[in-house]
Parts: structure tokens; C-alpha cells; sequence
């Protein structure tokens, strides 16, 4: 068993310039030609001042999933004092990759060619990327490994596009119904950004500053919750859900089967507490009070989910710094699996941290309520 495990290098990539919020519906398009009515009331409660597209204004994808992955490693490596030919394991997360198959580390490993090596992929939504972070962990800890990178990317926008929406929208119109995607579906193309952030990690501190990985936990509630956010199904009465496999080719186009899609009523009920339990949990298990961190970075779809977080956490009289919290979520927009490692790379380069100074990471899942939480010491 090896003494521990660092991250020495953090890195973030993000395609083309920012898209501010009146130039949304110039990249996605408008749905069967009208805008959105829901638009502007989502930005005002998300607070996204700008996102980041892999696309045109034609609607042509600039960047793959596994290019911004690759893009965001080349800027991690770069960091470092090594090369990519010294990289021994790939860990990557998404939570849509750009085919079904083969795996998304496959094509991320295929894009470096740098040498065979062992490559992890974990599929899911936004704790996919503390899931590929704990495989990592895992490896260097037991000594397997010397090193490992962890990678997280989403590419969202392509599944945004009006032409995605607009046979469905059209045929609700035909039939005087009103269109489902005017919230459950909608809503999600003014929060979703894209881009990649990657993190380092060795068994031995680097000269320079290192976060040390004291222990990453993790939670899914799926036993007792139903599933809340999900794509490439429909829910059905009974709640679970009924996949693309069972539909035909026609039914994917007009049902518009293969967007995401979120339960909003279902998140309010249950994404909030559940988490905390989690927070508490997790710190509790470790002898540690909220009060205790220096510095937390959550992971917020939105900042009314930020804000309702802390109102939570002071609804339970848990005693905590609200000013030493962090998020970069106004300003790149809700970008999943890659969130959490573009905060921390965002935060280290404007904080100036000391030695023993801790920081802890809050990932929510939303898909079938899941939750993780790593502490990490400046070293």
C-alpha cells in the first residue's frame, strides 16, 4: 500500500469563445422556428452569464467528446514534468460519448497515441467523473500504479439542437397538445455547456503545490429514488423507465427519445436532502465537521441549486463558512462530468493556498440521485 496519493496538475479546456445569454438560440436554433418561452426565465434562476459550444453558428460540431478530452490532457501534461508517454493509466468520464461503442477511453486513448496502456471508462451523469477519479485513486493507493490521469468532458450541445426537437414539437402542435419540451426538455438547453478538465495524479507530491486525496465517498440512492434526469428513454407509468431498445426508429425521431431530459418536481423533492445526508455523512464517517474545511467547491447545476444547497445546510443548523465556498458555474455554464476538476483547476490558480489547508468537493447526480465527496490537504 503506497504513503498516498497527490494531484499535481490540474487542467481545463473549453472550445471556441463564451456564448453569452442572448446568443444561445444563435448556436442551438430555434425550435420549429419560434423562441423559446422559456428561456429567459430559466437564465434569470440558473444566473449563467456564459457557456462554451463545440459548435458553429451553422450548427456543425467544431470538437468531438473525446477531442475536448484529449485537448484538456494535452494541458495537463503540459503542467508536468513528464510526457504522455509516462501516462500509466486513462481514466475518463462522460455522460454521452460520441458512440455507443466502443468505450469513451477507447477514443481519448486512440486520439493520444501515445503507448498501450490500461484505460478505465465510466458511464453515468455528473459523478461519473468522481467515479473515474476513485479508479484512479484506487490504482496508485495499492500501489498498481504510479501515475494516472482523469479526465471528464461533455459534449452537450450537439444533443441540443432544434433539429432535434422540432419533429416532436411539430406533432404535439398538430395534435392541439402542448408540446413537452416546453419545460422538461427545454429548460436543459440553457443550462448545459460543453468542455473537458483534467487532474494528475501520482504517488509521490510534486515540488510545486499538490492537494493530497485524504478519501473519496460515495452514495447512490437509487434503491428508493425514482430516476429524475435521463436520454434515450421514457418513463413509464409505473416509473421506470422504458428504453430506446423497445422503441422503433420512427419513435426515436418523433418522441425526440434521445435528449435529455429531467423531472423538475422529482429533483426539488429529493436532490436537496439527500445530498446533505451525504455531506454529513460523509464528514461524520471521517470525524469532521463542515466547520472544520477551509474551502468547499460544489457542484451546482444552477445557482438556485447552489443557494438552496446552502439554505439547506442552514436549515439543518450545521455550522459553516458560506464565504469560503467556490463555484465557477456562471461563468462556463453547467458542463456535467467535467464541472467539478474545472472548478478546482479555476480555484487553485486564483487562490493562494497554504499548506494544511483542506478542500472539499460536492458532486450531485440527479439521474438516480447519487452523491460523492473527496477531501483534499494542500501540500
Amino acid at each position: 500500500m503506497g504513503q498516498g496519493v497527490f494531484i499535481t496538475a490540474t487542467a481545463s479546456y473549453f472550445p471556441n469563445s463564451p456564448v453569452d445569454n442572448d446568443s444561445i438560440e444563435d448556436y442551438l436554433g430555434l425550435i420549429s422556428g419560434k423562441n423559446s418561452r422559456v428561456k429567459n426565465l430559466v437564465l434569470r434562476q440558473n444566473g449563467i452569464k456564459t457557456r462554451f459550444y463545440a459548435l458553429s453558428k451553422e450548427q456543425k460540431v467544431t470538437h468531438t467528446n473525446a477531442e475536448l478530452a484529449v485537448n484538456s490532457i494535452h494541458s495537463l501534461i503540459g503542467k508536468t514534468s513528464l510526457s504522455e508517454q509516462d501516462i500509466e493509466l486513462l481514466s475518463c468520464a462522460t455522460a454521452n460519448a460520441d458512440q455507443l461503442m466502443p468505450s469513451h477511453a477507447s477514443m481519448v486513448h486512440g486520439l493520444l497515441k501515445n503507448k498501450p496502456l490500461e484505460i478505465f471508462s465510466t458511464a453515468g451523469i455528473c459523478l461519473s467523473c468522481i467515479q473515474a477519479l476513485k479508479i484512479a485513486y484506487w490504482a496508485i493507493l495499492s500501489g498498481q500504479k504510479r501515475n494516472a490521469v482523469c479526465s471528464a468532458s461533455e459534449l452537450a450541445s450537439a444533443g441540443l439542437l432544434s433539429k432535434n426537437y422540432d419533429i416532436e414539437y411539430e406533432k404535439c402542435c398538430n395534435l392541439g397538445v402542448e408540446p413537452y419540451m416546453a419545460l422538461e426538455k427545454d429548460f436543459l438547453r440553457f443550462m448545459l455547456s460543453d468542455g473537458a478538465s483534467a487532474v494528475f495524479l501520482q504517488d509521490t507530491p510534486d515540488a510545486k503545490q499538490s492537494l493530497k486525496i485524504e478519501w473519496i465517498e460515495m452514495i447512490s440512492y437509487a434503491n428508493e429514488s425514482p430516476t429524475c434526469m435521463f436520454a434515450g428513454a421514457e418513463k413509464r407509468e409505473d416509473g421506470e423507465l422504458k428504453g430506446w431498445k423497445e422503441f422503433t426508429c420512427q419513435d426515436l425521431i418523433d418522441k425526440s427519445l434521445l435528449v435529455v431530459k429531467q423531472d423538475i418536481k422529482l429533483l426539488g423533492r429529493k436532490l436537496l436532502p439527500h445530498w446533505v445526508d451525504h455531506i454529513e455523512e460523509s464528514l461524520a464517517k471521517h470525524s469532521l465537521s463542515l466547520d472544520d474545511i477551509t474551502y468547499v467547491i460544489p457542484h451546482a447545476s444552477s445557482m438556485v441549486i447552489y443557494n438552496n444547497l446552502i439554505k439547506e445546510i442552514k436549515g439543518r443548523k450545521i455550522q459553516f463558512d458560506e464565504s469560503r465556498w467556490y463555484t465557477n458555474l456562471t461563468q462556463v455554464g453547467n458542463i456535467g462530468s467535467a464541472a467539478i476538476f474545472s472548478a478546482l483547476d479555476t480555484f487553485q490558480s486564483t487562490h493562494d493556498l497554504k499548506p494544511g489547508e483542506t478542500i472539499l468537493l460536492l458532486v450531485p447526480e440527479s439521474g438516480r440521485f447519487s452523491f460523492g465527496s473527496v477531501l483534499l490537504t494542500v501540500v
